[in-house]
Parts: C-alpha cells; structure tokens; sequence
C-alpha cells in the first residue's frame, strides 16, 4: 500500500512537519538521509552550540536539539527509514521514491533536504570546523569566542556583506577577504560595507590555510597579484561563499530556480501537485533553524489539508 505522506530530509524543516502530520494521525515515514547533503539531521548535527533557538536561555547544541525533534516526531507516531532517496518518479500517482535498498510509494511528498553550505578546501579545515571557522555568521557569531575579536569573511557577493556587516555588531574588527578586484555584491550592499570603519577588505586575497592550536587563531593568506604570503591574527573565519541546495535526486522532475532551489508557490507547494517543500532546500534568504522550522509546519499543514480534500 501506498504511503500517505513521506518526508524526505529529517533537519528542523522536517521534523516540524513530522510532528505535525503525525499529531494529524497520518502515519509519516521520514526518509531521513544518510550521507546525502552532510548527515541526517541537517546542518545543525555539526553545529556545537545554538543561542538564537526559542526556549532555550541557556543554549543548546545543534545534535542535542535535533534528537529532541527527533523523539518528539518518534512519540507521536513517526517512522524513520535511515537512507538517502537516490531517484524519484513524480509523474506518477503515486508518486515512486528510491532508495539503495527498497521504493516506496506514496500519495504525497515533502521535501526538506535543506542545502549544504560550500566550504573552502584548506588544509586544517576540518581541524577548526566549530572550533573558530563556521558558514554561518547570523548563527554563530554571537557566541562569547567570537565577541570583541577580529573575525574575517571570506565572499564576494552580497551574503559576503550581509554577513560582514552582521560580525560588526561583535567583532573589534571584521576582515573581508576576495580572491577578486571587485565584488559581485549589489552596488547598495557594497556601499554599507565600504562605510563601515570596523570592516578591513583585503583584495586578490586568497586563504592557504588556518591556523592555531586547539582553535583558530589565524589565517596564512596570499596575495594573487604580488604572490606575497602572510598570516594574519583571527579568532574567526566565516564562509560566505554560497550554499547548494540538495536537489539533485529531484533530476528537474519539479520547478526549480537557477541555482538549484525548490520553487514555491503560495506557501509550500510546488510546482507538481501534493509535492510540498520546506525548510532551505526553499529558502535562499534566511536559512535558520526557526525558520525552517516554520516553513516544516506550514508544509504539514498545507499536505493534511491536501491529502483532506483528495480523500473527501
């Protein structure tokens, strides 16, 4: 028999819908991922410390918070399959969901498989991930080891701003590192950043390398027009430097923008009938957990709504 509903992603996105079509008594299956897109349980399962998550003073970790969703989507009646959907068949009713080892069918879908924000290749990477480099600045750079400190931003479009601008709110000084001459940024943006006295741009620059002990305590870095190394003292370093949406299984079976981001119309649905899609495989904006959170409600919403009319 077919499914009624299958989420496929199990981030803050689709967890919220889970506990919502679950408390709706529909019986979700979660398809939850495994190596697609990072790791199950999104962005946030590598994320050591949330403080803008509602509900918690005192701070939450990324994994800890995920497993509370989790348990919450599992009480209500939840289950989880822990695969990744490798292919799918959306013109079909129902619709057909492949993963290595079994395919599903199901009357509708939600996709919140979120996106994977892009990394530089640096030798110590993985080193300093969370202990000094993040690629989220509205997420982490609030946090106590980052206040009163230099922080830099490598980028050159207008999230390399935004996120810039945000670090001055913290830092004692935001360094603002391209490998280019100019930026891709809006001329508005580029505008707010050149204003502002606490932001340093360092131009034809590129990042060989972190640098530190036990957290990041610099950068070496390379001049692309006199070939000049140095390093250079930060206590932070925020990618800026784009993100990519997981949508590749979907292989243009439904409307998507040119970067690869699930359109919506209305609110969740898309552009095939009893397909909705929430969280940051949508959203190119604001990707938080809150949000995404909110847009997994509304997709539940909006599919127990849709799966009421189809079955009246």
């Amino acid at each position: 028999m077919a499914e009624k509903v299958i989420i496929i992603g199990s981030g803050p996105a689709g967890l919220t819908a889970a506990i919502y079509l679950a408390r709706a008594s529909l019986n979700p299956l979660c398809i939850e991922g495994f190596i697609s897109g990072g790791v199950a349980g999104g962005q946030l399962m590598i994320t050591t410390e949330i403080e803008n998550f509602p509900g918690f003073p005192e701070a939450i970790s990324g994994p800890e918070l995920m497993e509370r969703m989790k348990n919450q989507a599992m009480k209500f009646g939840t289950r989880f399959v822990s695969e990744d959907v490798i292919e799918c068949d959306l013109s079909k009713d129902p619709f057909l969901l492949r993963t290595a080892s079994s395919t599903f069918q199901t009357e509708t879908v939600i996709v919140a498989t979120g996106a994977t924000a892009k990394r530089l290749n640096l030798p110590s990477h993985e080193k300093f991930w969370n202990r000094g480099i993040s690629a989220c600045a509205v997420c982490d750079g609030g946090l106590p080891i980052f206040r009163n400190q230099v922080l830099a931003v490598v980028g050159g479009g207008d999230t390399a701003m935004e996120e810039s601008l945000y670090l001055t709110h913290f830092a004692s000084k935001v360094i603002l590192i391209h490998r280019r001459d100019e930026f891709r940024a809006s001329k508005a943006m580029q505008k707010k950043v050149l204003n502002n006295p606490k932001i340093k741009i360092l131009y034809n620059t590129i990042i060989e390398d972190a640098i530190g002990d036990k957290s990041l305590s610099g950068l070496k870095i390379k001049n692309l027009k006199s070939g000049e190394t140095k390093e250079i003292e930060v206590k932070g370093l925020f990618y800026a430097i784009g993100h990519k949406p997981n949508t590749d299984f979907l292989k243009g079976q439904i409307e998507i923008d040119d970067e690869g981001y699930i359109i919506t119309k209305g609110r969740t649905m898309t552009s095939v009938e009893g397909v909705f899609a929430c969280g940051d495989v949508q959203d190119k904006i604001y990707r938080q957990a809150v949000t995404a959170a909110g847009s997994g409600c509304m997709a539940g919403v909006d599919c127990e709504r849709y799966l009421s009319g189809k079955n009246s």
